[in-house]
């Protein structure tokens, strides 16, 4: 059966029938979520710069720009600028969903600096992680996840929402007697969090969108980019002071924008990860998935940068716990598998998108389970031109110029457990990276 995609409306007795469906992908995604997990917790760290006194929105460009290097060059290195633009010639119409989708992000994103500043890194992970909450109710309603689903199903998906909630609301309250500074600024702080969680939730919309119809992760989060640089000139034209600010911040955090540079990078390394996670196991449960950044970004916190040094034994234990609630529930919705009514259901679905579009149903599931069967996109990703080489060389550059002079910023951060977090990363990103080559050629 060939797998090309084309624009075809889909015959009636098609409509009507059930396909053959793919293998599953259920373990693959779950490789896929835990590992962006550890990756978006890494990524975090960076942000602790906000603590000299820098400007929230001048810290989010630099990563912003970091995110922009990054989601060109590993696109490019792995699958080529050919598959990329057959990809999204093949679907258009998601051009103007993965622009949407980086100006959430963006947003978002620059929410999180607020958030840490006011809040602590320790603090702030697990009240934006109620994003879980969000996108378990757009993957109901929009894409018809968990229709068909067992009770066991529903029982776990509703006691690991109620788990995530119960552990943010106690980490709010901790936070507004705790963190140190003003009652309204830890209020502010967990406002700017939420918010974050909200719009990372809403993000996933046009994630789920995007896969469903088969496309590529690397091919729409190359144009996401353009959403993410829109979103923050918007930002710095709406945010008093921003822009005219922005060249005078940039100056003085010179000496620190590689550390920022490399945070944004390694963040789109776990969001390729969390592309993937909802290609092949849906919102309901990649978020969940990745929403374990939570514990590395509380690991990253507590260990490297000193958090809760301060605080009170029972205070401890209350971060602790809380933050342990917050895990379990993600991972209890993560262990809810898919039943043979969802996947109908899902199908459903997809036969709705690709009756939109005209595109091939039997095509576009075997590009949603990942299978590369010879498309125009896969053999145009094995033909990578030479210009391909200019775009990595000139990230490189980028990162090599603002490397010249760095300087470690003036925080108590503990270098042994840093390292220690850093080689546990890279040991993940080998293995998982392994096993997306190994089981889909990045398809």
């Amino acid at each position: 059966m060939s797998a090309k995609l084309t624009r075809t409306p889909i015959p009636a007795r098609e409509a009507t029938s059930s396909p053959a469906l793919p293998p599953s992908r259920h373990g693959l995604g779950v490789v896929c979520g835990l590992a962006a997990g550890a990756w978006l917790g890494a990524a975090e760290a960076p942000a602790r710069l906000v603590a000299g006194n820098y400007s929230p929105f001048a810290i989010s460009f630099c990563m912003v720009l970091g995110v922009f290097l990054a989601r060109w060059t590993l696109p490019v290195v792995l699958k080529g600028t050919r598959s990329v633009f057959v990809d999204l010639r093949a679907r258009p119409h998601l051009i103007f969903w993965a622009v949407l989708a980086g100006a959430l992000w963006s947003v978002a994103n620059t929410l999180t600096i607020y958030a840490i500043r006011d809040v602590g890194l320790a603090i702030a992970f697990p009240l934006w992680n109620t994003n879980t909450l969000i996108g378990i109710f757009w993957g109901w309603a929009l894409f018809r996840e968990l229709r068909g689903a067992s009770r066991r199903i529903w029982i776990k998906v509703i006691l690991g929402a109620s788990a995530i909630v119960a552990g943010s609301v106690f980490l709010s309250l901790r936070s507004v007697h705790t963190v140190a500074g003003a009652h309204h600024r830890a209020l502010q702080g967990i406002a700017a969090a939420l918010g974050a969680g909200l719009l990372w939730g809403t993000m996933y919309v046009p994630y789920r969108k995007a896969y469903i119809t088969g496309i590529n992760p690397l091919s729409f989060v190359t144009i996401f980019t353009f959403g993410e640089g829109g979103a923050m000139l918007f930002l710095g034209a709406a945010l008093p002071g921003s822009l005219p600010a922005l060249w005078t911040n940039l100056h003085a955090l010179r000496p620190s924008v590689f550390w920022l540079l490399l945070g944004g990078f390694c963040w789109v390394i776990g969001d390729l990860f969390q592309q993937y996670a909802t290609k092949y196991v849906g919102i309901s449960r990649a978020i969940p998935l990745s929403n374990t950044n939570q514990l590395w970004g509380f690991a990253w916190g507590v260990l490297v940068f000193g958090e809760l040094a301060g605080a009170h034994g029972a205070a401890r234990l209350l971060a602790l716990g809380a933050s342990a609630l917050t895990i379990c529930g993600a991972m209890l919705i993560a262990g809810a598998g898919v039943s043979g009514g969802e996947s109908e259901s899902t199908v459903r679905a997809i036969r709705r998108e690709c009756d939109r579009y005209g595109l091939d149903l039997h095509a576009t599931l075997h590009a949603q389970a990942g299978i590369d069967s010879g498309t125009e996109a896969g053999t145009a990703a094995r033909r990578l031109p030479w210009w391909d080489l200019l775009i990595p060389i000139a990230a490189a550059a980028v990162f090599v110029w603002f490397a010249i002079g760095v300087r470690i910023p003036r925080l108590e951060a503990h270098i042994a457990p840093a390292i220690a977090l850093l080689a546990i990363s890279i040991a993940i990103l080998a293995g998982a990276g392994w096993v997306l080559w190994k089981g889909t050629r990045f398809a």
